[in-house]
């Protein structure tokens, strides 16, 4: 009676292992595993955003100190900035196209408005040479690069998890236990953002123009020579 209990116990084990098995064969885990994946690189997204934004208010500062004639360009900087930290982020955004798209507007446009900025420098050789702001310059290009990367990496994750919600045979895992799971959205591309930012300066009053030293009088012919 005892053997039969511990064969049946036995039995019981090894189709519990068995059914693991084969649920983990079937990609039963890989739609949570890959969901965190998404966020993780949501958070690195994120994070470089705000490091962005968090150099903002010096850069700004630093060209102020120059005294440029452009103040409607810096204006614009710093209103992007507050729009691009007052879009509320969760992961809620990730699905909901419009929340997604506002986030992401926000954000291009203060990389739009950062783009102009650094064309208007060009204009002014003391302020490309201060160190100061060859630092900060230096750090912004570096984070716009880090940025593309990092939204680059989310936009493979979410479509490696988005694609595990619709082939077979993690779909029945979508359809059934994962039902409320919806597709991330992806980063796209800004229109327009292969071109240089467009910055006319005709309306500006050109740099006044360097005035040849004065010459002295000519002195008067001597009578000898008349």
């Amino acid at each position: 009676m005892n053997l039969t209990r511990i064969v049946k116990k036995t039995m019981l084990g090894l189709s519990a292992v068995a059914a693991a098995a084969a649920l983990v064969g079937c990609g039963y885990n890989n739609i949570p595993t890959q969901q965190e994946d998404v966020r993780a690189k949501w958070g690195e997204v994120e994070n470089q955003y705000q490091r962005r934004a968090d150099l903002v208010p010096n850069l700004v500062a630093t060209v102020q100190g120059a005294a440029i004639q452009e103040r409607g360009t810096l204006t614009a900087v710093v209103e992007a900035r507050a729009r691009a930290t007052s879009v509320n982020v969760d992961p809620s955004t990730l699905t909901d196209p419009a929340k997604f798209q506002q986030f992401q507007q926000a954000q291009d446009g203060l990389s739009s408005a950062l783009g102009r900025l650094m064309v208007i420098v060009e204009r002014y050789p003391d302020l490309k040479a201060n160190q100061n702001f060859l630092t900060l310059q230096s750090q912004l290009e570096g984070t716009e690069n880090r940025i593309s990367i990092a939204r680059r990496d989310y936009n493979q994750s979410a479509q490696a998890f988005n694609t595990t919600l619709r082939v077979w045979p993690t779909v029945i895992w979508a359809k059934t236990l994962y039902s409320g799971e919806k597709p991330f959205e992806y980063f796209k591309a800004t229109a327009g953002a292969e071109q240089a930012p467009n910055v006319d300066f005709s309306g500006l009053a050109p740099a006044p123009a360097a005035q040849a030293p004065a010459q002295a009088p000519a002195a008067p012919a001597s009578p000898a020579a008349q």
